[in-house]
Order: structure tokens, then sequence, then C-alpha cells
């Protein structure tokens, strides 16, 4: 792997005067895919919006050899920072083509956009199928698909996505997950935040296990699957 795409260090960030996140360091080297796992109310969630700039935050932040904490959002996400949110966030009275459209909007090279309509209705066929639909009417997984899609209409550098099997069928999840694998083998590079520890581990390069705000075991995803404690934890099995 090359240099980190994403390095965070001593990271501090919470909610008015509550607290989160605690002293966290994390890394993403350039073409990982890299799972942050944890129970609900770990802080997984706080993380992606302190490194979107969304809450404030102390520390270091470095994306892209740049610093992220003076920047705003849209800065942020203008340089290749983009996050797929839990619970989708579409804009449910707008058609699948203008959601994705609206992940674009910050770009003017016109045929690399309809270009990437292209590539997210090879990658989604039931979008393409469905692209004059109303996204509000679309399944739940259907819907996931279109938030991935929107986000990969950015071109981004690093792509976070938080939670992306919640509530959805385990044939969907398998299917998001495959091509989580395929968006990495065409270049991007993706932290994935999620409490189905199987699944995240069973695709990512790397893992961190995240509790109380503090990251609490580290290491190749391989290796923390077949940790018995972490299997007892999450997995319910030694």
């Amino acid at each position: 792997m090359s240099a980190a795409l994403l390095r965070v260090s001593g990271l501090n960030a919470g909610y008015g005067g509550a607290p989160v996140l605690f002293d966290l360091d994390l890394a993403v080297d350039d073409g990982e895919i890299v799972a942050l796992v944890g129970s609900n109310g770990a802080g997984k969630t706080t993380l992606l919006r302190a490194l979107s700039r969304m809450i404030p935050a102390r520390g270091a932040i470095a994306f892209a050899g740049h610093d992220l904490l003076p920047m705003s959002p849209e800065q942020a996400f203008a340089m290749g920072l983009v996050q797929v949110p839990e619970g989708r966030q579409l804009f449910a009275r707008m058609s699948v083509e203008e959601n994705l459209r609206m992940g674009a909007f910050l770009r003017r090279d016109r045929p690399a956009i309809t270009r990437g309509f292209e590539r997210i209705y090879e990658i989604f066929p039931i979008l393409g199928e469905r692209r004059r639909q109303m996204a509000g009417s679309l399944s739940g997984g259907e819907q996931q698909m279109c938030a991935l899609g929107r986000a990969l209409m950015a071109e981004p550098k690093l792509l976070m996505v938080d939670e992306m099997s919640l509530g959805l069928a385990p044939v969907v999840v398998d299917r998001l997950f495959t091509v989580l694998a395929e968006i990495r083998k065409a270049g991007v590079t993706v932290l994935l935040v999620e409490q189905d520890v199987f699944a995240a581990f069973s695709v990512a390069d790397r893992g961190y296990v995240m509790e109380t705000g503090r990251i609490v075991r580290q290491g190749p995803a391989r290796e923390l699957l077949s940790d018995p404690e972490l299997r007892n934890a999450y997995l319910g099995v030694a």
C-alpha cells in the first residue's frame, strides 16, 4: 500500500459539552478498504461527521496531504471526501436520476458526468431501469444502491460508507459488499463503518474496533475476524 490517504491523530469530538471521541488515532491507506466496527453508540457516526467537518473537532485530520480541521463540509467534499450517510438520506420526491445528479453538483465536465451515469447503471442495472422513478418509492436495497451511486457520481478519493447493511436482506447486503470490492479495484479508497462485523471484515483489508469513543483493537481484517474474543463479543461464537 502507498502512504496514508487519511490520517487521524489524537482526535477529540462530541456534541456541545458532551465528548464522544477520545484521542482517537486511525489511518486509511490509498487503495484500501478499512472497516470500522463497534456496537451502536460507540461513536462511529460521530467520527464520520468529524471527518466530513460537520461537527467541530480537536486533534489532527490529514487528508491527501491537507489539513481538514479548518475546512468546511463543502471544502472537504470538493477535495474528494464523500460520505454515504446512514439512512441513505435521498430526496424522496426526486427521481433516481435526479438524486444521482446531485452527487455531481460540483462537477462541470459534462461528458464525464454522462460516463458516470453509464457506470452507475452498469454497476446497478436496476437503477437504470428505474431512473425516472421517485427515489422514495424504491425498496430499501434500491435506495441504498442509489445513495451509493450518488456518492460515486462525486468521483470520491475516499468513500465513507455509514451502516450500509442496516435493515437490508442478507442477499442485498452481499451484493452491496461485492460492489464495494469492485469500487476499490476501480481506484476508490473506502472507509466502511458497520455494525455487521462479519460482513465488514470479510471485504476489508484492515479493521478497527471502537468502543465508547476509543479504538480498542486494530489489525488485518482476517486476524480480527478470527480473534476468539471479538467473535464472542460481536458474532456470539467462540
